[in-house]
């Protein structure tokens, strides 16, 4: 492949990433090497390693190595290679398999300086979130969580900290992603319209575009909740406190009931939440991705209420682009911190900012590669059965 597709601005789509592995680029340990089906059409799926560290608190390694802020703050390691339980709100620090040389590109650019803007971004699997596991990539000498600098060397870490349930992770599980890029690509609002004119990136339930005027563009494209339904339809989904562990490898095997209280249709159109408790919500309107663009979706700021409404920020390309043309819809996960919150059918929730592709992937999601959640309403995480 042509050194010039790595000059090209925007997300490295999955042929560029295998090309990176090649490369040296994205590294792995010769026992655990990267896998096919860690490939998804703009990020590489990274897996947890052999070990994990139960520390006193979370930390940026600012002026130092992730190892050895280790040293000071863990309080003891164990083995994932035969599978470990994660006790809801301890820190855990995991070894990736996964590592990075983004200098190797240096080498590889010759005359063309284009390395110095390529950056590297995490985020959480969908499947993370909606257990919610918060997570974030550490790296050494960093002041920032989920964020690689250019030139970066180094081993990747990933900090787990299940929030509600007991986790049973092992080593190879996968919960988070890897975004590569080649300068920021995210484009302006005018843009925005201008996609949406041509690509109706959001669609009512019945499937036709909102129309210039119902969108809401500022910083990114504005999404609301929905909690309408007809009667006795479920619209969300509210965590139960003290279950048993869900073991992460188990794909639809857990009862709803055991785990989660449905949340029903109300006259009224709106739920007070309760603090700290966890939620999981459908947008109003069904989204969805063209192949020459990837999504990130932005929590909403806490000038609109204190809500987290967001883990899992990644929408690949092709997302939402089903056979019928109505969309999916993002699923939400919600809490209110400190106080009970009133949100109401059609609030604003949170924003999809936009970023062009380097080039076209050659595999779209939920079409070329599996997904578990293409088409998707309201929607749990893949370890529970489907009703």
């Amino acid at each position: 492949m042509s050194i010039e597709m790595f000059s090209q601005k925007g997300i490295y789509p999955v042929q560029l990433l295998k090309e990176l592995n090649k490369l040296g680029v994205i590294n792995s340990s010769s026992d655990y090497p990267i896998a096919e089906d860690q490939f998804q059409p703009n990020s590489l799926d990274l897996r947890l390693g052999k070990l994990a560290y139960r520390v006193r608190c979370s930390f940026l390694p600012e002026n130092e190595t992730v190892a050895e802020k280790l040293d000071t703050l863990s309080m003891h390691s164990f083995s994932l290679e035969d599978g470990a339980v994660l006790e809801p709100n301890c820190i855990y620090i995991v070894p990736l398999l996964e590592s990075l040389d983004l200098s190797e590109l240096k080498d590889i650019s010759e005359t063309n300086a284009f390395w110095q803007e390529i950056t590297a971004k995490a985020n959480p699997k969908s499947s993370t979130g909606r257990l919610d596991i918060f997570t974030r990539v550490i790296t050494d000498f960093s002041h920032r969580f989920e964020e690689v600098k250019p030139g970066y060397k180094g081993s990747l870490y990933l900090e787990v900290v299940p929030k509600t349930f007991p986790i049973r992770v092992k080593t190879g599980q996968k919960l988070n992603q890897l975004r590569i890029r080649n300068s920021d690509t995210t484009i302006s609002d005018a843009e925005i319209r201008k996609l949406h004119d041509s690509f109706p990136l959001l669609l009512h339930e019945s499937g036709n575009s909102l129309t210039a005027k119902e969108i809401k563009v500022a910083h990114g494209l504005f999404m609301s909740v929905n909690l309408h339904g007809e009667k006795n339809e479920v619209i969300g989904y509210k965590a139960k406190k003290h279950r048993d562990l869900i073991d992460l490898d188990k794909i639809g095997h857990y009862k709803i009931s055991d785990f989660w209280d449905p949340i029903y249709s109300q006259s009224d159109d709106y739920i007070i939440l309760e603090p700290e408790a966890f939620y999981i919500f459908a947008s109003k309107e069904r989204c969805r991705i063209p192949q020459d663009f990837a999504a990130e979706m932005v929590p909403y700021d806490t000038g609109s209420g204190e809500l987290r409404t967001h883990y899992a920020g990644f929408f690949d390309s092709g997302f939402g682009c089903t056979e019928d043309g109505k969309g999916a819809r993002a699923v939400l996960e919600v809490r209110s911190h400190d106080v009970p919150f009133l949100i109401e059918d059609g609030q604003t929730f949170f924003r999809m900012v936009f970023e062009r592709n380097a080039i076209n992937p050659d595999s779209l999601y939920g079409v070329t590669l599996k997904s578990n959640y293409q088409g998707q309403d309201l929607k749990l995480g893949k370890q529970f059965k489907v009703i």
